[in-house]
């Protein structure tokens, strides 16, 4: 009976195919209370980010999600920041923003129906369960909503428009870009437009900025629906829009010009109450020159 030799036969590791060695890299399976392992790899790749991926995103299956606490408070959802980083590569992290949607039971958002007109929900069995707002029902809200900010990211990031990378959707949670900027040389969050005091040329800029971002929309059939300098972030002399849940569609939704004329009017009286001379109903008149 032949037995396998006891000591290397030379030349042995000459011959190994490269395609069979295994760069084999051992993770703790132990997590701190505030961490998860990421669910990048689990998920589909209909709820990852739209291609080409940034260049800043962790893709690594052995990368770790560690809270790092919130970041704000909302109608409909709370937002934490997310620290996604490899520990066996710690070169390569990223912190992100995570949106998590609340259910109905917890969310003091109360004008869901006029946005949701025009909408459908696929199956019968998650209409009838939304209609007599049961558990389940409730969760299927939540989730409808995350689904449709998801959405929303997805085509505004298709046409070019100042708004967070959406990386990926878990449920009722949505990782997307941090907007920050630097402060003494280390990122901070990027603040709301409405903390800003921004001098006359920046102001002008932001203005255009927007109006351009509103005209595009319109020229898809989008309506941001909640437009206000509370839910766009200035990250230095660029604006970023934020908040996209309830974008409604133009012509679909009944009230879309009634919504596109509100967008006009919050973002005109900021900057009217800044010095600017912009009027609403002239900013109305040109995006709806867009719209047909």
């Amino acid at each position: 009976m032949s037995h396998p030799p006891s000591h290397p036969v030379p030349g042995a590791a000459d011959a190994l195919d490269p395609s069979f060695v295994v760069d084999f890299r051992a993770y703790d399976e132990d997590l701190a209370d505030n961490q998860r392992w990421s669910t990048w790899p689990d998920i589909q790749p209909l709820m990852r980010g739209p291609r080409p991926w940034p260049d800043w995103l962790v893709t690594s299956q052995g990368a770790v999600d560690t809270e790092l606490g919130i970041l704000k408070t909302g109608k409909e959802a709370d937002v934490f920041l997310v620290e996604r980083a490899d520990p066996l590569d710690p070169d390569t992290s990223v912190v992100m923003a995570a949106k998590r949607y609340r259910d109905t039971d917890h969310r003091t958002f109360h004008r869901a129906a006029s946005y949701t007109e025009g909408r459908s929900v696929k199956r019968s069995r998650d209409q009838r369960a939304l209609k007599r707002r049961s558990t389940w029902g409730r969760l299927v809200a939540a989730g409808e909503w995350a689904a449709s900010e998801w959405s929303a990211l997805g085509r505004c990031h298709e046409l070019g428009l100042p708004i967070p990378y959406p990386v990926q959707i878990n449920g009722t949670e949505i990782l997307m870009e941090w907007i920050s900027h630097p402060v003494d040389g280390e990122p901070e969050t990027a603040p709301r437009l409405a903390q800003t005091r921004p001098a006359p040329g920046l102001l002008a800029s932001y203005y255009e900025q927007l109006r351009d971002a509103l005209a595009t929309m319109v020229q898809a059939g989008l309506v941001h629906g909640d437009l206000s300098p509370y839910n766009v972030l200035a990250a230095g002399d660029r604006l970023v829009i934020i908040d996209l849940p309830q974008v409604v569609d133009l012509t679909g939704n009944p009230q879309g010009l009634d919504f596109l004329l509100r967008d006009c009017t919050n973002v005109c009286t900021w900057f009217r109450a800044r010095g600017l001379e912009v009027d609403e109903q002239d900013l109305f008149g040109e995006l709806m020159s867009h719209a047909f």
